[in-house]
């Protein structure tokens, strides 16, 4: 009887919990907090079907239209109007003057450097962030910074050899079939000579035979997935592969936990999730450890009750967790039923807000990310800081990377197959923000990634924090 009361109050709290979560939420994304707030989740997709895609002419924009689904401003309205007339000089002013009143919108610094260059000459690439995805479109606003620092970096250099880099904007909703209508417009336009995008790994999967057959190179920051690496020879990722995050997890649980036997729950459904429970898989045994079971956060009938009880019964003494955004709420309730009981390893899908907003539960969570804020502060930081007026993310700073790539490989060779030859060259390297870009020859990156910690803290106004682990 005492169980029964404990599981009927441990349901009531979660519930709470939830509804709380969900308030909190929306208060907490009214600050200017552009770090946490506005990172989504790797492998989440729309549910958009092949019927209902929308011409694709109205997913991309150089500036005479605005793709963000907000209340634009007046001034940037102004601008943009201005700007698909062609009045360069009062699209500046007004693009100017909207970013004094929001300076961390990405979206209009792209646009006002593209009005900048007006008519002149220029080197032109494309950016493919999942913008009309609802649980993703501050993960697009994150990579778009990176794409407008870089590109605001070198104009105020004075361009790549004297020539300005200008930026089409384009949204693939994180959805694979829009994706691959993007994909084939951007290959058709000759002017563009690279893209950095897409997203998730599903998508970057889908576009990639098309970039391949147009020779386009397209510079993923964000897609983990193991089978990327050989998904042909004009694909690159700024972020390192599953493969990297998958050992330094199974490592850290195993030397450092010292714990033996994990259980994964994971979702099957999602190209990210599944390589990163198959790469942790075989990492766990490499290093003598082993797998209990696995449990698919997207069934029906999921109990995360159940669920932990049976692992422990099977002897599990660490968790891992790498859902994707419809998994994601899911996820949370491993981590609240768990109550801290066994240890929690997780992918970069649990780097968010939310997370730390769990609370107590949360706390010791351990999450692989390929760059952290406070273990890599830098030039790049600083500067970032100074132009957004607050944190950046591993989104923005891998973005930033992948169009330091493509800047450099327009200097070596501005031609779509010259920057591929530039790119996939042995001594190619760039300083990025995360430090030294270069590739290996399946075009992944070849760079560690960092573990953080969730601990009690100020910095995210949650009362919790990611902090680096040493």
């Amino acid at each position: 009887m005492s169980n029964q009361k404990e599981l009927t109050t441990l349901a009531l709290a979660l519930l709470i919990s939830g509804s709380l979560l969900g308030v909190g939420y929306w208060l907490f994304t009214r600050s200017n907090n552009i770090n946490l707030s506005q990172t989504a989740v790797e492998g989440s997709s729309s549910s958009q079907t092949s019927r209902s895609i929308p011409p694709v002419e109205s997913l991309i924009s150089r500036g005479e239209k605005s793709l963000i689904p907000k209340s634009v401003p007046d001034e940037k309205q102004a601008g943009l109007t201005a700007l698909a007339s062609r009045n360069y000089q009062e699209a500046v002013r007004n693009f100017e003057a909207s970013l004094q009143s929001n300076p961390n919108d990405p979206e209009a610094l792209i646009y006002l450097n593209n009005a900048r260059i007006g008519k002149e000459k220029a080197y032109t690439m494309a950016v493919a962030v999942p913008i009309g995805d609802a649980n993703s479109l501050g993960t697009a606003e994150a990579i778009l910074r990176g794409v407008a620092q870089a590109q605001n970096d070198i104009n105020r250099q004075g361009g790549i050899f004297g020539t300005p880099l200008k930026v089409i904007i384009a949204d693939d909703k994180n959805n694979s079939e829009v994706a691959e209508k993007i994909a084939e417009d951007l290959v058709k336009n000759n002017e563009i000579l690279g893209v950095v995008g897409h997203y998730s790994s599903g998508v970057s999967l889908a576009t990639a035979p098309i970039y391949e057959g147009g020779k386009l190179v397209a510079i993923s920051p964000s897609s983990t997935s193991v089978r990327l690496s050989t998904a042909g020879d004009y694909l690159f990722r700024t972020v390192p592969s599953d493969r990297f995050a998958a050992n330094r997890l199974a490592e850290h649980m195993i030397q450092e936990l010292y714990q033996q036997k994990a259980v994964i729950f994971y979702n099957s459904q999602s190209a990210y999730s599944q390589s990163l429970k198959d790469e942790f898989t075989t990492a766990v045994y490499s290093d003598g450890g082993e797998v209990v079971n696995v449990f698919d956060l997207s069934d029906p009938n999921f109990n995360a009750f159940k669920s932990l009880d049976s692992a422990r019964e099977q002897g599990a003494r660490a968790i891992l967790i790498v859902p994707d955004s419809p998994t994601l709420e899911q996820a949370y309730q491993v981590v609240r039923v768990n109550r801290k009981q066994l240890p929690i390893l997780a992918g970069d899908t649990l780097y968010q807000l939310d997370t730390l907003k769990v609370g107590g539960d949360s706390e010791g969570v351990i999450v692989a990310v390929p760059w952290h804020i406070i273990g890599g502060e830098s030039e790049f930081t600083k500067q970032a800081a100074q132009l957004w007026k607050g944190d950046v993310n591993w989104l923005t700073a891998m973005a930033y990377d992948g169009t330091q790539a493509l800047i450099v490989g327009i200097q070596e060779q501005p031609s779509r197959s010259g920057i591929q030859q530039a790119l996939s060259g042995s001594n190619f390297s760039t300083k990025g923000a995360t430090g030294v870009v270069k590739f290996l020859p399946s075009g992944d990156r070849n760079q560690t990634v960092q573990l953080v910690e969730v601990k009690p803290g100020n910095r995210s106004g949650v009362g919790y924090d990611f902090v680096p682990v040493p």
